[in-house]
């Protein structure tokens, strides 16, 4: 007599989506799993090379890693360019206030590094990043670009 093998198999109600995992105790499901930090590695060299203007700061593009979406554009100094590769999370000079900040800090939408990239002239810095939170603007948007020109959205700062 052969015995069958029985399976436990998760259920889903009519409204929630089918789990494509079988559920495995002692493991780690890897989509709660908070992003994790990775430094980005560089040469003096490169960092030596990067085009700072007269303020010595350069403007850095935050990408969306999956999305392409541009998310925000922000200026480094030196400082914050070696912060940024060296933790594995943006840093920022802030023209208004003078000072350093690390996106998320205070908001919680943090910004982890995956690539970074200088443009031809070395005067523009690219960062690819895995978004946590709601996303990138202060306003709550995921992208600080989100009025289109023709769009009918009210200019101004906000």
């Amino acid at each position: 007599m052969t015995r069958r093998r029985r399976t436990h198999r998760i259920r889903a109600s009519a409204g929630e989506p089918k789990r494509s995992r079988r559920a495995i105790p002692d493991r780690y499901d890897f989509d709660l799993m908070p992003p994790v930090t990775t430094p980005i590695a560089f040469t003096s060299e490169e960092i030596d090379a990067v085009a700072f203007d007269a303020d010595g700061l350069v403007p850095a593009i935050v990408q969306e890693q999956g999305t392409n979406q541009v998310l925000m554009v922000a200026w480094m100094n030196r400082d914050a360019l070696e912060r940024t590769l060296q933790t594995g999370r943006t840093w920022f000079w802030s023209r208004s206030r003078r000072e350093y900040w690390c996106k998320g800090e205070t908001s919680g939408d943090r910004q982890y590094v995956r690539a970074g990239y200088y443009d031809c002239d070395m005067d523009v810095l690219l960062f690819v990043v895995e978004q946590e939170g709601r996303g990138a603007c202060h306003t709550g948007e995921r992208s600080c670009f989100f009025r289109a020109f023709g769009s009918g959205a009210t200019p101004g700062h906000v």
